[in-house]
């Protein structure tokens, strides 16, 4: 097999997630992740449906993912006076399992880092495609010269930027913002509920965070590393709220953990130029969509075993690869979870409140979401000792 030294960007989910199965196709892998080690915590993550399912036990995870899950939990909807107006079933947000995103990635990295080389603190500042490979060069580490590059780095994607253009060309605003905070501590609850304003949530104790929050907004400026200037804007978003709201977000400001980031989705026309290819929310992400980490890992699979199936020639692989995930990852151009989650007035809220006590609708939602994390065909790639002595 050829073009076996390659680079991905991103030590989240699916970077190691195509590390595994590229080492295990006999590739040299090395993982660049610009945070200084693996990120622990974050939101719950979850797998629904018979192809995921399929894809962690041809990892060989699968009982690990299951014996780590969290178990999603219902979450109560309630007023300004704490009182339940209806119940979001954990199945509905949790999938078939519910793990959490660091317990994940950890998980990943403690598979593949025996045989990859895991460079952390470090990010790519250029690629220059060369007729054998890709130079690249880094903010720290020494330039090198790769087979092929990878960007797995999120929907806010270094590599993309650098191999296809600018980010705005690529990535679309959808009108909120999600935040994410540990204020378990400080805030405590005996059961996750789940509190709207027109325009604004506030979750504790659910399927995601200690204290989750989505709301409106146009879009704003603000530095991606700067979490201080981010809870200041979170404060501002959420000024004259009740319920217990104030106290969540006096909270925040204390909170060891938090991240805010826009709900966006990411619209390419191609996921490869050259020897640079893009995986999971880099070439198809959609914030809070509920698929992005299954399409991580069945994007991931697929990628791999295209490279090993076409003997490592990049141009048969990406194309392939493009061909088979390109229909799967259409359910991420769709829908935006930020009026649902967070609806515009409070008539769209009681709507949304009413669609949950209609028991035959949820059961179609749920029929529907496990169909469309189903819908490939996944093909069986050449075994990876076979790859591998190509």
């Amino acid at each position: 097999m050829k073009n076996t030294a390659v680079l991905i960007s991103g030590a989240s989910i699916a970077g190691p997630a195509l590390a595994h199965w590229l080492s295990r196709y006999g590739c040299t892998v090395t993982v660049v992740e610009k945070a200084p080690a693996l990120r622990p915590g974050g939101q719950a993550v979850d797998f629904k449906g018979e192809t995921h399912l399929k894809v962690l036990a041809r990892m060989g995870i699968l009982d690990e993912v299951r014996r780590l899950q969290t178990g999603a939990h219902d979450t109560t909807f309630i007023d300004a006076e704490g009182r339940p107006q209806a119940v979001m079933p954990g199945e509905f947000t949790g999938g078939d399992i519910e793990i959490g995103r660091g317990d994940l990635a950890a998980l990943l990295y403690e598979r593949t880092a025996a045989r990859c080389e895991y460079v952390f603190g470090d990010s790519i500042t250029s690629l220059t495609e060369t007729a054998s490979g890709v130079h690249v060069t880094f903010e720290r580490g020494a330039p090198r010269t790769f087979d092929l590059v990878v960007g797995a780095d999120g929907i806010h994607s270094n590599v993309r930027r650098l191999a296809f253009g600018p980010e705005e060309d690529y990535v679309r605003f959808l009108g909120h913002y999600y935040a994410l905070a540990d204020v378990s501590a400080a805030v405590p609850a005996a059961q996750s509920v789940m509190y709207n304003e027109p325009g604004r949530m506030v979750s504790l104790w659910g399927n995601k965070a200690s204290a989750f929050f989505v709301f409106a907004s146009e879009q704003l400026e603000y530095d991606r590393w700067d979490t201080g200037r981010q809870k200041s804007l979170l404060a501002r978003a959420y000024d004259g709220a009740k319920w217990r709201v104030p106290e969540i977000v006096a909270a925040v400001s204390r909170a060891p953990e938090f991240y805010l980031d826009s709900i966006s989705r990411v619209e390419i026309d191609h996921y490869a130029k050259g020897r640079v290819v893009l995986l999971g929310d880099a070439a198809y992400g959609n914030t809070l969509g509920g698929f992005g980490t299954g399409l991580a890992i069945v994007g991931a699979y697929v990628l791999a075993g295209e490279l090993a199936a076409a003997d490592g020639d990049h141009r048969t692989a990406f194309r392939r690869y493009e061909e088979e995930l390109r229909g799967y990852a259409k359910v991420a151009r769709k829908g935006n979870a930020g009026p649902f989650l967070a609806p515009p007035t409070r008539r769209r809220i009681t709507m949304r409140d009413q669609m949950f006590k209609r028991r035959l609708l949820l059961r179609s939602m749920l029929w529907m979401t496990d169909r469309f994390a189903s819908n490939i065909d996944l093909k069986d790639y050449p075994a990876p000792a076979e790859a591998a002595r190509r």
